[in-house]
């Protein structure tokens, strides 16, 4: 079923998940087999060693390449493994920019793994053309940008900024975690490459880690394909079965904790014990005219604030919740709680962490599907603690 005239959770449901054929099986068997039988020595075949592909992680590719209305797609290992193969694109001497409000482990990636293969990177501010512009260099060959950002939720306007690094010869990729393909898909706007940590809304049950490129030019794919192959880093069969099982519920969910994040926003954004309130649903938000054209019918399920005080104050506060699990991730039906300095944003340099605005004070939630009343209970009750 190609389903491409299907709506989203449709195709979620059905696109790539198309019964067995040999049993009927509503839910196609996953296979396990590290190697396949070919029909002759040096004869082509779909599959032949499970590094190159196999049938239940091809089906996971298929999905999502659906949703993010790409060509193809691979997974990896992890988000972070994902990101590191659209990395592998460039050679000694490229230069990367990449936006000041973005994971930690891409930081980390750029800046203390990278560089020992000659790849120099620039963290710019990408809501601004002026900053964009003033980090392009001649060897600049990729742009990678996120949308809400990683913590600071802020918001980049992509269709320009993939306009300009084109006019500049640069490939676009996007990390799209936060949004997820339910409120962006950012290939629509122009990218070339989208990422995904599906260990989190895709997956969306803390069980599974993988990582996910999406592409729209079929040679993209190819070269990403041969470059995954050659390296080795795979998504094994059990965990592609997982997160497209997720994906199955994905718009549902997403859509919930949007409407919960956004009264959580709102809630804490009148808190006394507060100082700053960061929530694209927010129209305070300096970003909130930009996610309400470019977020397909919500702001995300992301909330970062920065408490009344300091690095203590918010240690306090992520470690006296209830409902709000502390730890790092995102994404799941569990509500997560933590604090970036310490945790998710510990590998920037401390320097460079509060150059980009990532304050001691901040603290992070992902919202899950609990209930709104018990959420803002619980952050109350540890708030009303500092």
């Amino acid at each position: 079923m190609s389903g491409e005239r299907h709506a989203f959770r449709t195709r979620a449901i059905h696109v790539g998940n198309e019964r067995d054929p040999a049993t009927g099986a509503i839910v196609p068997p996953i296979h396990v087999a590290s190697t396949f039988v070919l029909p002759g020595a040096g004869e082509p075949s779909e599959f032949d060693y499970s590094r190159t592909g196999t049938p239940t992680r091809q089906r996971l590719e298929t999905t999502v390449a659906s949703l993010e209305g790409g060509c193809g797609a691979l997974a990896y290992a992890s988000g972070m493994a994902a990101t590191h193969g659209a990395m592998l694109l460039l050679k000694h001497g490229d230069h990367v920019i990449a936006g000041t409000d973005i994971y930690g482990g891409t930081y980390r990636l750029l800046h203390k793994v990278l560089v020992s293969s000659g790849i120099s990177v620039t963290l710019a501010d990408t809501r601004s053309p002026e900053a964009l512009e003033a980090a392009r260099r001649p060897e600049t060959k990729l742009l990678w940008l996120e949308s809400p950002g990683n913590p600071l939720l802020s918001i980049t306007d992509l269709a320009p900024c993939v306009a300009w690094a084109h006019q500049h010869g640069m490939l676009v990729g996007v990390d799209n975690t936060f949004a997820s393909p339910v409120l962006t898909r950012p290939l629509e706007l122009g990218a070339d490459i989208v990422m995904h940590s599906a260990t989190k809304y895709l997956g969306g049950h803390s069980d599974a880690l993988g990582g996910i490129l999406v592409v729209r030019d079929p040679e993209l794919h190819r070269r990403l394909h041969y470059l995954q192959n050659a390296v080795g880093n795979v998504l094994g069969p059990w965990d592609s079965y997982l997160i497209q099982r997720g994906i199955k519920t994905l718009e549902l969910r997403v859509r919930e904790q949007c409407r919960t994040a956004q009264r959580l926003a709102e809630f804490l954004a009148s808190h006394p014990r507060i100082e700053r309130t960061l929530y694209p649903g927010l129209p305070q938000h300096p970003g909130h005219d930009i996610a309400t054209r470019q977020m397909d019918g919500g702001y995300g399920a992301m909330i970062s604030f920065e408490v009344a005080g300091d690095f203590a104050a918010a240690k306090r506060v992520v470690e006296g919740t209830e409902l709000f699990q502390l730890a790092v991730s995102l994404g799941a039906v569990e509500s997560l709680i933590e604090q970036p300095a310490s945790m998710s944003h510990a590998s920037y340099d401390r320097a460079d962490r509060l150059k980009h605005g990532i304050r001691d004070s901040l603290v992070r939630l992902s919202v899950g599907l609990e209930a709104f009343e018990d959420l803002r209970d619980d952050l109350d009750q540890a708030l009303r603690k500092i």
